[in-house]
């Protein structure tokens, strides 16, 4: 059969209006293009990779010369803490995704130091963990 055979039986709707419905409005043409905007199938997986290539630090354990040389400069600080010393401690903060984590630094007046919690706590309310502490510079 023809193409214009079939034609015949649609020439009472060929050229009647567009309809519009009473109930939805038009569509925008944002949401129109967005409908034929390229499709990301792997969404999520370059942040993956990203996430995967992001290097970590291993935490460094300490000797057992290398506590009692950080006990005895707390030591020392807690004798000072009327004083409110300027410290620099460089600690381990563990990561929250992966294994490992960064050695960060915190500079800051020392306010006190809660051994019942094992926390250094900074005047700014700042508070490190002691466990996570790798060194101690008091900044005079």
């Amino acid at each position: 059969m023809r193409r214009e055979d079939h034609m015949g039986a649609y020439d009472d709707i060929l050229h009647l209006p567009h309809h519009r419905s009473e109930k939805h409005p038009p569509m925008s043409m944002r949401d129109r293009a967005a409908q034929f905007s390229s499709f990301r199938a792997l969404a999520g997986y370059e942040d993956a990779i990203g996430e995967t290539a992001r290097l970590t630090d291993r935490r460094i354990e300490r000797g057992e010369e290398e506590r009692h040389r950080l006990d005895a400069i707390l030591r020392q600080l807690e004798c000072r803490l009327a004083e409110k010393p300027t410290v620099t401690v460089t600690y381990f903060r563990p990561d929250d995704r992966k294994a490992g984590g960064a050695y960060l630094q915190h500079t800051g007046p020392l306010h006190a130091i809660d051994r019942v919690n094992c926390r250094l706590i900074f005047a700014d309310k700042s508070e490190l963990p002691l466990d996570d502490i790798y060194d101690i510079i008091d900044t005079p």
